[in-house]
């Protein structure tokens, strides 16, 4: 398997969290999810719009997106979506060429690391150059998990990739990274300058890379851990998820606030890591294999009509009146009417017809980025609603 795979950007949170985790994902297949080829053809469009507009002769937009109607993933939303990043994309560029007529970008720019990272390299949705600033543009499209720019080894790394391929050639010290995340968290950027970014390089990067590669170094679990495909069989995170079981042999009959803290740290991780292992076990039992004392059994199901439209034949033949077998009628859910309208048209015709009143306390790490919970406010706005 080539060194990139292994090693790569994207990853690159876990394994320099945890070196030897690269190289044991690669004992477990990877899967493309829905998800991730939906994310594949965002880019896709993202890179035609981008490129056009830097192009010499543009085509108008139904020039460009018209080949494209008809394809898997193809949707008015995904286009609205697609439209915030290359938006924000073409206002940099546009505000980098009115400070600096020298200002260059690029679309889909390979980014080369592998002066500290062995084969490493990755690409950079839009790379932008204008006089002392070096600015990577990165496309998220997914919505789960909200990513932030702020700390982001993976741009960290596309910034070495552009260090390295263009201080010689362009005069820059300061490095700007910014992720658009269009579904879930919007804009984030972080700045670094090109000293912080080359020692971090050669004090952090290099030497983890160099034991990752040969799954050398300790075994480390944390929030890391989420994606890694190694993850279902690593005893180190299982240990880590199953740490709070381990409070049932204390000998106090009370959990004192320590031992709260530990439940709230590992909790989501233990629901998470025995859904997967049960996600697993099922998928190896439906291939042949025994687990002992377990088996495979029909799920609960329930029942359904095979034919809506007989359904309510046959019961308007017998006399039965349309508005005893038809509920009545009710709009569609905002998600719903969102996918009937288009982003776009939701927001123009509904915006002020949408109320959120305030969500309910929740408890989350003091990382988490959202203001801390003010109840005189809650209590508030849900008055004003």
């Amino acid at each position: 398997m080539p060194a990139h795979a292994i090693l790569s950007a994207s990853g690159s949170k876990r394994w320099l969290a945890c070196p030897p985790s690269a190289l044991l994902e690669t004992k477990f297949p990877d899967t493309s999810s829905e998800a991730a080829r939906e994310g594949t053809f965002a880019h896709y469009v993202a890179e035609k719009i981008l490129s056009n507009y830097l192009s010499k002769e543009p085509l108008i937009e139904n020039q460009l997106l018209s080949p494209l109607r008809g394809r898997e993933f193809y949707s008015e939303d995904l286009i609205g979506y697609v439209r915030e990043y290359t938006d924000a994309c073409i206002e940099k560029i546009n505000a980098a060429k009115a400070a600096d007529t020298m200002a260059v970008a690029f679309i889909e720019e390979k980014l080369d690391f592998s002066k500290w990272v062995p084969k490493g390299f990755g690409t950079g949705d839009c790379v932008i150059i204008s006089d002392g600033i070096l600015e990577i543009i990165d496309l998220k499209y997914g919505k789960g998990v909200p990513v932030s720019a702020e700390g982001n080894t993976q741009m960290q790394l596309y910034a070495l990739g552009a260090i390295d391929t263009y201080n010689m050639l362009y005069d820059f010290d300061l490095v700007r990274m910014t992720i658009v995340q269009p579904r879930n968290g919007g804009v984030s950027q972080q700045e670094k300058s090109v000293k912080e970014l080359l020692e971090w390089a050669c004090d952090v990067v290099q030497p983890t890379a160099a034991r990752a590669i040969k799954g050398e170094g300790e075994l480390c679990a944390g929030d890391h851990c989420q994606f890694c495909r190694a993850a279902l069989k690593c005893k180190t995170y299982s240990d880590y998820c199953m740490e709070i079981a381990k409070l049932e042999f204390r000998g106090a009959n009370l959990l004192d606030d320590e031992d709260i803290v530990l439940v709230l740290e590992r909790v989501d991780h233990l629901v998470s890591y025995a859904k997967k292992i049960k996600e697993f076990a099922l998928g190896e039992a439906l291939n042949g294999k025994k687990w002992t004392g377990f088996k495979i059994v029909e799920g609960k199901s329930r029942r359904v009509y095979s034919d809506d439209s007989k359904v309510a034949d046959t019961l308007t033949t017998a006399g039965y009146k349309t508005d005893q077998i038809f509920k009545p009628k009710e709009l569609l859910g905002l998600t719903e009417m969102q996918k009937l309208l288009t982003k776009k048209k939701f927001d123009t015709l509904l915006s002020d017809l949408i109320t959120k009143p305030a969500g309910k306390p929740a408890l989350v790490p003091a990382t988490d980025k959202r203001p801390e919970y003010n109840p005189v406010e809650a209590d508030f706005k849900n008055l004003m609603e």
